[in-house]
């Protein structure tokens, strides 16, 4: 797996990453191009069009995330709006095109672990690059994103670490901030209710569910381009989500995209159960838990097959208290590679 580090001003990590990655930036374009023409039938030109009317809010309001953009454009020699395109992927068309996964964050007495599983269509795997961001009086940044997208999955010098769960809900504001900005934002700050609060403030342009932790608590921030909710960890100090909400959003409609999303959330709660019966849980045990092929191929591990629409293409558990997390790229239980992160 490529990893790219980046380090100056916004614009100088932005070409750090898009020269680096350019092949990857590339093929990034040819895929969600060939996506959005197939099940949005419209072609990219008209996916820039839709790109155009965040890239002119983004300049305005988030412009150190709009130079970084525009560096990996320069990088990777793309045109803006193909960047913008990739980074505002979910929003396009109310984010018919969200990734699936099963996540979880769980503080115990000696460890504070967030992870999950990130299932999406098996071509895009070979697009994946883990991006080392520093930066001027904010967090050093550690994540594994999709080459082009500035925000992603990940954990930060502080101990602050993102999840990412899609949610399908109707409605787009493009002058909220968009979901893969948002993971950005929220890998810039000090702590995970810092995160949470910068979230809030700004109003998101689609719907999602992030789960962001540090090394004391855990929160899941549901959201919708409407509507926040707060997900607090049970008595167990835990936090499971897949893609439904699980909290009240007055007015929003779910559309439980994913028709296996309750099924591997019950699914994980109950292998918690066995596992914390055995005391204090180690890495591997924690680890395991995405092994699971309970509900096959739609399971937590998930296989590609037309009934499922996709499989899982890397696990990530992190340890927020140690500032380490392990990636496999590939299936849990069929691991191609293994790289270790650590600040």
């Amino acid at each position: 797996m490529l990893v790219v580090e980046c380090k100056g001003t916004p614009y100088e990590i932005g070409c750090q990453h898009g020269s680096a990655a350019k092949v990857q930036v590339d093929r990034c374009i040819v895929f969600y191009a060939a996506l959005f023409k197939k099940n949005c039938k419209i072609d990219w030109p008209q996916v820039r069009e839709h790109a155009a009317k965040f890239e002119r809010h983004a300049r305005q309001e988030w412009p150190a995330y709009h130079e970084e953009m525009r560096g990996i454009a320069d990088g990777a020699g793309k045109e803006l709006l193909d960047i913008v395109a990739l980074n505002v992927r979910t929003e396009i068309n109310f984010g018919l095109f969200s990734d699936g996964c099963t996540s979880l964050a769980w503080h115990t007495a000696n460890h504070a672990f967030l992870g999950q599983n990130w299932d999406w269509m098996s071509p895009q795997k070979l697009n994946l690059i883990i991006t080392k961001i520093t930066q001027p009086n904010l967090p050093t940044i550690q994540q594994i994103t999709e080459a082009g997208i500035i925000g992603k999955i990940g954990f930060n010098s502080f101990g602050v670490g993102t999840c990412l769960n899609a949610i399908k809900v109707q409605g787009v504001n493009p002058e909220g901030l968009p979901v893969h900005f948002g993971l950005r934002m929220a890998l810039e700050s000090t702590t995970a209710m810092e995160a949470v609060e910068k979230l809030e403030k700004y109003g998101m342009a689609s719907s999602a569910h992030i789960l962001i932790a540090d090394p004391f608590t855990a929160i899941g921030l549901e959201f919708s381009a409407k509507t926040f909710a707060r997900c607090v960890p049970d008595v167990q100090h835990r936090i499971v989500h897949t893609n439904h909400l699980l909290e009240e959003h007055p007015g929003v409609v779910d559309t439980v995209w994913l028709k296996d999303s309750p099924a591997r959330a019950q699914t994980m709660l109950q292998n918690l159960e066995r596992v914390g019966e055995e005391g204090e849980p180690r890495w591997g045990d924690v680890s395991r838990l995405f092994n699971d092929e309970t509900g096959a191929p739609a399971a937590i591990n998930r296989v590609e097959t037309p009934e499922s629409g996709s499989g899982t293409l890397f696990n990530i558990v992190m340890d927020l208290r140690n500032r380490k997390a392990v990636v496999g790229l590939g299936r849990p239980t069929e691991v191609e590679e293994t790289v270790v992160l650590e600040l």
